[in-house]
């Protein structure tokens, strides 16, 4: 039986790897949760993946569904120049991607071979934060993991490949970057972890703006503490993000909506 409001897209496990088809799944359900989540901009923005097993190829969302609808089936997968190497049918919708999602996923997974999952948004406590001189503050103990997070000068929409190199430059080997007046990017050695970062850092920027909103001194922790804080959330000193969080957040969205997994 159809249902109403759900596109009907033919499922694409058949068509590609078994390695390829979890990395749908587990980008599929990123989409949800980013919007599950709040941090959603209707059909804007992107969350990307690597492809296993095939050097430079990525999946990312078609221009045009909406996050809380993206399947493991709907996903384009492209390479770095930007060709659709594989996509369903989309019948009449024909959806395409986004020349803007291209140029910023593509540049990451092609300078950073130790990223799995790309994620950009425009929430509203990141562009609030990414607007501010001073940026991020660590105010908070989830704040100070992004102690050493890089910042990008607007430039304006992302739409030319010459930006790329400032972007990368800007980003380096971090795992997130504040775009000035526009929002926030970090990356992830899996979907899980990189979710994980996104979370925590739109949790960081509401606080932010909460605690600034209060129009009172803000209290300023030692640097001293700061630095042995962030260093305690480095890869070197605790597990990786993510691992303990994703199974359980895959079966949040199954008992909401599995259908994010056809």
């Amino acid at each position: 039986m159809t249902q109403p409001g759900v596109l009907q897209i033919p499922s694409m496990k058949g068509r590609c790897s078994d390695a390829e088809w979890q990395a749908r799944i587990d980008l599929a359900a990123c989409y949800r949760l980013v919007d599950l989540y709040g941090m959603s901009d209707m059909m804007a923005n992107h969350i990307s993946s690597h492809v296993p097993g095939e050097k430079g190829a990525f999946l990312i969302n078609p221009y045009g569904m909406m996050y809380e609808e993206i399947t493991a089936s709907s996903l384009i997968k492209v390479d770095q120049d930007g060709n659709i190497l594989s996509k369903p049918d989309f019948g009449e919708l024909d959806y395409g991607i986004n020349k803007a999602g291209y140029v910023i996923h593509s540049a990451v997974h092609a300078a950073r071979p130790d990223v799995a999952c790309v994620i950009h948004t425009h929430s509203w406590a990141s562009m609030a934060v990414s607007s501010l001189e001073c940026g991020l503050l660590p105010l908070t103990q989830t704040a100070m993991r992004f102690l050493k997070i890089g910042y990008h000068d607007y430039q304006g929409v992302v739409l030319n490949t010459e930006e790329q190199a400032s972007l990368l430059a800007d980003l380096g080997d971090r795992e997130a970057v504040i775009f000035r007046n526009h929002g926030a990017l970090v990356v992830g050695r899996s979907v899980g972890e990189a979710f994980n970062w996104m979370h925590r850092l739109e949790l960081a920027c509401r606080a932010q703006i909460g605690a600034m909103s209060c129009n009172t001194l803000l209290r300023a922790v030692p640097q001293q503490v700061l630095e042995e804080t962030w260093n305690n959330y480095q890869p070197g000193t605790r597990r990786p993000y993510g691992l303990m969080e994703w199974p359980a957040l895959l079966r949040k969205l199954d008992r909401m909506d599995p259908g994010f997994s056809d």
